[in-house]
């Protein structure tokens, strides 16, 4: 079972991931909880400070952070070498520029890898439920459009490639490596379409409730299965003026969402008066979410 987690930045993504994993957990599956954002969170969340990743938590708890410096090794495994041997060739360049070029230029490069690297986590056996949180909803619809963006991207390089003055026995491996490089990003495609389902986490708020349309239509589009909707920070209990008042606005976002969305479960997730931080309090969450 793989969950990716999306939702715009700041909706609370971490949160309900990290409760998910832990429900998960406790029904002794072997559980990895994997962030692919830029600034993760997950290690302050469950309190896990350094040290080798993924970590345990708790039995049957992991935790990892995948960052830029575990694309650049990916790259480098699968493509890197071989790409470079062709471009020294006719530009003086050390590989380790070469490497930061190419992953901070190449369209959805990052998210590519990302992807691989979890397919391989499943293929690997070694656990049985990966909740994925992942970077704020702009990045994940960046790796939607990866494929197209790869095949225009690359478009040209065979042009290019051919008119180097080498022989053709350089230039194939080249070609070759393109060749692989599209059927990685079609593979990733097929992983995301067939084995991974999508909940999609929001709050009732106007820009929030706004931007769903357009998700779940890109969603669709591609094929994407989302089966949940979590709905958080709701004013379950307002106290004040002031909460009342965001209580009353709430709702008009809140019966908007199970009316458009009636298809899907849909969950709520109450305003907490404090932090969810450390696994006793997302023990709150995870109640709510598998109430």
């Amino acid at each position: 079972m793989i969950w990716i987690f999306a939702g715009k930045g700041g909706v609370g993504k971490t949160t309900c991931a990290s409760a998910s994993a832990l429900h998960h957990a406790s029904l002794g599956e072997r559980t990895l909880a994997i962030s692919t954002d830029a600034t993760p969170s997950l290690s302050h969340i469950f309190g896990i400070a350094g040290g080798a990743r993924p970590a345990k938590v708790q039995e049957y708890l992991y935790i990892d952070e995948l960052g830029i410096e575990q694309i650049k090794e990916m790259w480098d495994q699968k493509f890197g070498r071989e790409v470079y041997q062709v471009f020294s060739s006719f530009v003086s360049i050390e590989y380790s520029d070469f490497l930061e070029f190419m992953t901070s230029l190449l369209p959805g490069l990052a998210e590519e890898f990302m992807v691989y690297y979890i397919r391989e986590l499943i293929r690997g056996g070694e656990y049985e439920t990966v909740i994925w949180d992942t970077a704020p909803l702009g990045q994940t619809l960046a790796l939607l459009q990866t494929p197209a963006m790869l095949v225009e991207h690359l478009r040209m390089a065979p042009r290019i490639y051919s008119r180097l003055k080498r022989g053709q026995e350089n230039r194939e491996p080249l070609l070759d490596i393109i060749k692989r490089w599209r059927e990685l990003s079609e593979e990733n495609m097929r992983f995301l379409r067939e084995e991974v389902v999508f909940s999609m986490v929001t709050i009732p708020e106007a820009l929030a409730v706004k931007q769903l349309e357009g998700v779940f239509g890109e969603l669709s589009r591609f094929g994407f299965r989302v089966t949940q909707l979590i709905i958080n920070n709701v004013v379950k209990s307002p106290d004040s003026d002031f909460m009342i008042t965001k209580s009353r606005d709430q709702e008009k976002h809140i019966r908007f969402l199970h009316e458009r969305f009636s298809g899907m479960k849909i969950v709520e997730l109450p305003l907490y008066p404090r932090e969810l931080v450390g696994v006793e309090r997302l023990r709150a969450a995870e109640d709510a979410l598998f109430q």
